[in-house]
């Protein structure tokens, strides 16, 4: 969530594994020639996008080429980042339960092509044909008919569901599209994807990810989400620029559910752990008959095959160009698309206030890492473009330049977009109804109550389940209200309407984001909010 993205053999035990991969060489290979001026370009990008701080690193032939840390892990404190400092990877955790899900199905616990409700027979979306029909493997491909990022609110910002919580509630959360009909990013099913791993493996998943890939790999800094830092760590704090301006630090949130679609925190030392194993397909140690794996080859194949296409789109700017792919697509719990001919599998991350990117580049065994504490994707991608053009022996080209004026044209676009509702507004009109009037419970089928109440003569609203989603309303036209969030961080203020019946009556209410620069998770739109009645 937060940055959509745009564009094996021997079973493994945790009780065989050595605890630091073979499949990293110490001795790190030079750089290119076009990499030799990498520190002062990430330096760059943190000026340009406003980050306080990036890590970096580079995994190529088996061998650490770069492993380094950039600016401050909070603005206004004197701590820098380091290769070890902890970033939430958001939905980089994706790859994480894709991988878990092979190896229970090389283990013969699990196929694929089971069904979600031979594993969990409570299980249900709201269609009844698709209930029957989903497989484990569409669980990972984004191809359900949910849109984009439904159901999101039921966990962001955190909320006191629980995972099986959550995933009951999809019985109410409406499909907008066919089933394996069209790409539409969702999280939701990532979290269904955990609770058939727990259940095949019997463990929570937690257990799982700390003894199948975080001890062998020797990935000894990472935790499976926020509530296991400690006080001390070496870990970023997320920024955000309030209202789309100003930055400050993003309070730290838990992804105490849905874990499995996105609560790692990793540092780009542990990660190059994992994207080294990965390029090795799924080797951690050994070679042949005798290597030790995470998964085989054949469920890493699988995982790096395109089971949902993405219609590939003109870059917003001609300087974009040379991003464009010639295919796009999503496999299992990776995107896949090509760059210069060659083939990337990569994916990026988000939660407030940190975004990142994981790129591999399987025919020359490349990797690349971008953990970063602002949520500006831009930043990410332009370093992540400049070492792949540096191995891929592409021109020299400022992609700091060239992202940073993409973000000023989406800037703008929202800014003219805001002039066109102020344009809009009958600024004289006043509510029908006397404010205490509008002051009622109201309930979503899928994420439950939503209080308005009237305070100090003005209205507040509050999601129940979801501490941080209080805001004011301020009425805007008519019965159309603007939601200012107390916590601006979250950039996602919304027009509230109510709709009344010829009686003056109110039946209802539906939100909407005001900027199209709020992020997607806030799936306000899909709420249909309807009065309580009292008993």
């Amino acid at each position: 969530m937060r940055v959509m993205p745009t564009l094996a053999g021997a079973l493994l035990t945790a009780g065989l594994l050595a605890p630091v991969p073979a499949v990293l060489a110490q001795d790190a290979a030079p750089m290119p020639a076009q990499l030799q001026d990498f520190d002062a370009y990430v330096d760059k990008t943190r000026e340009t996008f406003d980050v306080p701080g990036i890590a970096v690193a580079i995994v190529k032939d088996g061998r650490v080429v770069l492993e380094r840390g950039y600016g401050l892990r909070e603005l206004g404190k004197p701590e820098k980042v380091d290769a070890k400092t902890l970033f939430a990877i958001a939905s980089n955790t994706k790859a994480f339960t894709s991988a878990s899900i092979a190896m229970l199905a090389d283990e013969g616990k699990l196929s694929l092509d089971d069904r979600v409700i031979d594993h969990l027979p409570w299980f249900r979306m709201s269609d009844p044909t698709v209930t029957h029909e989903m497989r484990i493997r569409d669980l990972l491909a984004h191809r359900s008919g949910l849109s984009l990022g439904a159901g999101d609110l039921l966990y962001w910002p955190t909320t006191t569901y629980t995972n099986k919580e959550v995933a009951e509630r999809l019985k109410d959360v409406p499909l907008k599209g066919g089933f394996r009909y069209q790409y539409a990013y969702d999280n939701i099913l990532f979290g269904v994807a955990q609770l058939v791993i727990e259940q095949a493996a019997g463990m929570p998943y937690k257990q799982f990810l700390q003894q199948r890939f975080f001890k062998p790999l020797g990935m000894d800094d990472t935790v499976y989400n926020s509530d296991d830092l400690k006080p001390g760590d070496d870990v970023a704090m997320g920024h955000a620029k309030a209202d789309f301006k100003d930055l400050q630090p993003a309070p730290r949130m838990t992804w105490s559910n849905v874990g499995g679609a996105g609560g790692i925190y990793s540092s780009v030392h542990d990660l190059s752990k994992w994207v080294a194993a990965q390029l090795n397909g799924g080797v951690i140690s050994g070679e042949g008959d005798d290597a030790k794996r995470l998964f085989s080859a054949k469920r890493q194949a699988d995982m790096w095959t395109m089971l949902t296409p993405i219609p590939v789109n003109e870059p917003s700017l001609p300087e974009l160009a040379a991003t464009k792919p010639n295919y796009f697509g999503y496999g299992e719990g990776w995107m896949l698309s090509d760059y210069r001919g060659r083939k990337l599998v990569w994916h990026t991350g988000g939660w407030p206030g940190m975004v990142s990117r994981i790129t591999l580049v399987p025919q020359e065994k490349l990797g690349i890492i971008v953990l970063t504490n602002q949520e500006v994707g831009a930043a990410f991608n332009a370093v992540t473009m400049r070492a792949l053009d540096a191995y891929l022996e592409a021109p020299k080209t400022d992609w700091n330049a060239a992202y940073a004026k993409a973000v000023a044209k989406s800037q703008g676009d929202a800014d003219e977009g805001w002039k066109k509702h102020q344009a809009a507004r009958d600024a004289k009109s006043k509510p029908s109804l006397p404010l205490a009037r509008y002051a009622q419970t109201y309930r979503d089928a899928w994420y439950g109550d939503i209080v308005i109440a009237q305070e100090a003569g003005k209205l507040v609203i509050r999601f129940s389940k979801t501490p941080q989603l209080v805001g004011d309303l301020t009425p805007w036209q008519h019965d159309t209200f603007v939601v200012r969030w107390r916590e601006r961080w979250l950039n996602a203020d919304a027009f509230l309407t109510f709709d009344l019946d010829a009686d003056g009556k109110i039946t209802g209410a539906d939100i909407k984001p005001i900027s199209p620069l709020t992020d997607f998770s806030f799936d306000f739109q899909d709420l249909v909010l309807k009065p309580v009645k009292e008993d």
